[in-house]
């Protein structure tokens, strides 16, 4: 039968219930501007939170952590080669906790393809002098720059020039809890003390505020030479190597091989943060499921429309196979209704959830703990519009499926004695 003809059927058949194909269009609509509206907005705040930890994690972190020595002296011993060895309360080794030969790891992670940017970093608990009391604190020694590019730390500094630590000497940017509880301004001097029992004089050049309230009362911010000085050590003295990759998917086998290499801890962060990874997934799985659900329904919507439509249109079917229409062509009538709803109602579904997305984008979201955000988190992944786009069409040509396939097989005869 002629494609256009069965159009032109189709077409008749929808306007003259327009009211019906609006309700069922409708619903389409709906349910893709919720899908999309709603998996923008969650996967906009999966992003932000997982943002919060992720983007300030080093995808590799060397290091040297305290722990008993493994070789003891009767493991040596020929004398008890042969037996196990049962040693208890050991204490942790005399060793110390920078990078050995950092500046030659430094040479050799720089000339490694799969390296993006490394950030060394020195870590000090220090005691904050505030009158007779003693807060505890940790300093972290940086280098500004590359915490800057590769972790966004200028984008959590919410007070003060964060180049300062670098060009002021005896500086230091302070978390904002601690500084409120120091009563510390920009410009005020803070007083440190060592676990050596040294005190040291910074001045507060910046406030941090990383939206992680417990972390924030206790972290401050140094160069590496004012941290060195303050612990009484040499130029190259370097706690931590943070490393970023170009493909952080590599991060457990690089650690791997890095441990052997360098005979340091290494830790990726597949390890270091596996519980928000696990977080992540499961609010994206409940944004997909809300979303196709609300796609279902409208299908049901559509299906039971079309199921009315088809009893309405008795008449209609049995005159169209008594004059020739095969059941195959009143099948494809049928599938273009169902179609035809589905993709006007799918198109302007996924305009109005781009609009909807855009207007959440928009609202103001000002929090003291977020001082990075402005506004409600989207994402605009095209992705989002072509899974909506696909599944209102295949959920309305299945709508639409099971009542073409009921009219095509209306006996004429039938309908026709009836009346």
């Amino acid at each position: 039968m002629n494609f256009k003809l069965t159009f032109k059927i189709a077409k008749a058949l929808l306007l003259a219930r327009w009211k019906q194909t609006l309700v069922a269009a409708i619903g389409v609509t709906f349910g893709i501007t919720m899908f999309i509206a709603l998996l923008s907005f969650m996967t906009g705040l999966n992003d932000l939170l997982d943002g919060l930890v992720l983007n300030r994690t080093a995808h590799v972190r060397l290091f040297n952590d305290v722990k008993p020595n493994p070789h003891q002296p009767i493991n040596g011993s020929d004398a008890y080669t042969d037996s196990y060895n049962f040693i208890r309360s050991i204490k942790s080794e005399n060793s110390r906790l920078e990078v050995y030969n950092s500046g030659a790891i430094l040479q050799a992670l720089r000339q490694d393809k799969r390296v993006k940017g490394i950030a060394p970093k020195i870590t000090a608990q220090v005691f904050f002098n505030d009158g007779a009391v003693e807060i505890t604190g940790v300093i972290n020694g940086i280098d500004v720059v590359a915490e800057s590019n590769l972790f966004h730390f200028a984008d959590y500094v919410v007070e003060g020039v964060p180049l300062d630590i670098r060009d002021v000497s005896n500086s230091i940017i302070l978390g904002k809890g601690l500084a409120d509880k120091l009563q510390a301004n920009v410009g005020d001097v803070v007083h440190v003390t060592t676990g050596k029992q040294q005190q040291f004089s910074l001045k507060v050049v910046g406030f941090f505020q990383s939206g992680m309230q417990e972390i924030d009362k206790i972290q401050s911010y140094a160069s590496l030479a004012t941290t060195q000085k303050i612990m009484g050590k040499p130029g190259n003295y370097i706690t931590d190597l943070q490393i970023k990759l170009t493909n952080i998917d590599q991060a457990p086998m690089v650690a791997k091989e890095y441990r052997h290499l360098f005979n340091t801890d290494a830790e990726d962060i597949q390890t270091a943060n596996a519980h928000y990874e696990t977080g992540s997934a499961v609010r994206s799985l409940i944004s997909y499921s809300v979303g196709i659900t609300l796609l279902i329904v409208a299908g049901f919507g559509i299906y039971n429309i079309l199921n009315m439509m088809i009893y309405e249109k008795m008449d209609s079917i049995a005159i169209l196979k008594a004059t020739g229409f095969s059941g195959n062509d009143v099948n494809r009538i049928f599938i273009y209704i169902a179609l035809s709803i589905g993709l006007f109602g799918g198109l302007l579904g996924l305009g109005l959830g781009y609009v909807f997305s855009y207007i959440i984008d928009q609202i103001p979201f000002v929090t003291p703990s977020l001082p990075t955000v402005k506004t409600y988190p989207i994402d605009y992944n095209p992705v989002f519009y072509f899974i909506g786009g696909v599944f209102s069409v295949i959920t309305t040509f299945l709508a639409g499926w099971s009542p073409a396939r009921k009219a095509s097989k209306i006996d004429p005869v039938i309908i026709i004695r009836g009346k």
